[in-house]
């Protein structure tokens, strides 16, 4: 039973060490003492056998011998020439006042006292030590339930100690992992869903089709294969970025000033370069083929959603290079501008839209993320919105 105890639980483990140190500890102080009191003993009885009395002038009038008396002290028997024979007696000498007592001993043995002393320190320690192992236990039956697939436990966090910055750290962990998972969960049911409206429509398609299509009907199977190929091709793009781990491409200094040419020409949209930005502070770096996406995502966005009116501009703020979309569509209200960046969220009335699957935005969020920088919404002067991605330099 104590061998189970000390393999499953770190407080006996602890306890029982702390006990055996006390015990080392006292077992050594006994020794020491023993062993000064034997020294002091030899000591006290090296006095000579033989006694010899001298007069006045030097001259030996008897002879003796000394005795020690077990709690008296030493006597000495003398016997004169005369034949005369005389005792004499000195008393031993007292070490602790009055007492009579040796520091080391005490009324009961110096051996009940040292078990009393271990005894008492080792359920004063007991409390101690198991306050401490009882958070850990705690800990541990949180990373079970955990680990058993309630990703919504937490642990509490309580002191400053070591214990408590890995009780911050696990719930740090599970909430991260709790949001990739319901993340995960929200994206493949929405894609669940979104898949189901172009199959639909192509299948529809198919069975109204007569031998020889028209091409408008061909027309429309060939944009819903194409938004399908799209759908498919942001979802995974969407994994791929939740995965931190994962090699998305090869980091290099990218020019955003000829990412923003392209694409810009692209759709015809208007470029414009802060007069005071260089060059250099329009170099990032980062893999060319995901700001490429990010920079298009948010043009595709501003033509769908905008009135025609289309401009990139670029500059550099704060040792950050910015880049701001801008269009003249309904703009977003400001209770929304952060939900917009959501997967599959789409504004009240623009669902039934053509085009766009309610990755694009979220897309943006995930790669300026990757690439240690910050996007947001804005209102564009006159009417519309602003997207704006900074990039540290």
């Amino acid at each position: 039973m104590l061998i189970d105890l000390y393999r499953r639980h770190l407080y006996v483990r602890i306890w029982l060490a702390v006990v055996g140190g006390v015990v080392i500890l006292t077992l050594t102080a006994n020794w020491i003492v023993r062993e000064a009191a034997e020294s002091e003993r030899e000591r006290m009885s090296a006095v000579p056998r033989e006694v010899v009395v001298l007069d006045k002038d030097d001259r030996r009038i008897g002879v003796g011998s000394a005795v020690r008396v077990p709690g008296q002290g030493l006597e000495f028997d003398v016997t004169l020439e005369d034949g005369r024979n005389l005792s004499l007696r000195v008393a031993q000498r007292a070490r602790t006042g009055t007492s009579g007592i040796a520091p080391w001993r005490t009324p009961f043995g110096l051996g009940w006292m040292i078990a009393l002393v271990g005894v008492a320190v080792a359920l004063g320690v007991y409390p101690i030590v198991r306050q401490i192992t009882k958070r850990l236990e705690v800990l541990q039956r949180g990373v079970q339930r955990w680990g058993e697939g309630d990703l919504s436990v937490r642990v509490a966090e309580e002191g400053q100690d070591e214990v408590a910055d890995l009780s911050n750290r696990f719930n740090a962990a599970a909430a991260r992992i709790e949001e990739l998972v319901r993340s995960h969960k929200s994206l493949l049911a929405n894609a669940s869903h979104e898949l189901r409206s172009p199959l639909a429509r192509i299948r529809m398609g198919l069975e109204l089709m007569s031998e020889r299509p028209s091409p408008t009907a061909r027309e429309e199977i060939a944009r819903n294969i194409a938004e399908l190929d799209q759908l498919i091709d942001e979802i995974l793009l969407a994994s791929r970025l939740d995965a931190k781990e994962a090699d998305m491409g090869t980091v290099e200094a990218v020019d955003l000033t000829g990412l923003a040419a392209e694409e810009c020409a692209r759709i015809d949209a208007d470029l414009d370069v802060a007069e005071h930005t260089s060059s250099e502070a329009l170099t990032v770096r980062g893999v060319p083929r995901l700001l490429r996406r990010a920079i298009r995502n948010l043009l595709e966005n501003a033509r769908r959603y905008g009135a025609g009116e289309i401009s990139v501009e670029l500059d550099s703020q704060s040792g950050k290079a910015e880049i701001r979309v801008n269009d003249r569509g309904p703009g977003v209200p400001a209770a929304l501008r952060d939900r917009i960046f959501e997967p599959f969220y789409r504004l009240p009335g623009a669902s039934e839209r053509n085009g766009g699957v309610g990755l694009g935005l979220a897309l943006v969020k995930s790669i300026t993320e990757r690439h240690g920088g910050s996007v947001r919404c804005e209102d564009r002067p006159g009417g519309g919105a602003s997207f704006v991605i900074a990039l540290p330099n």
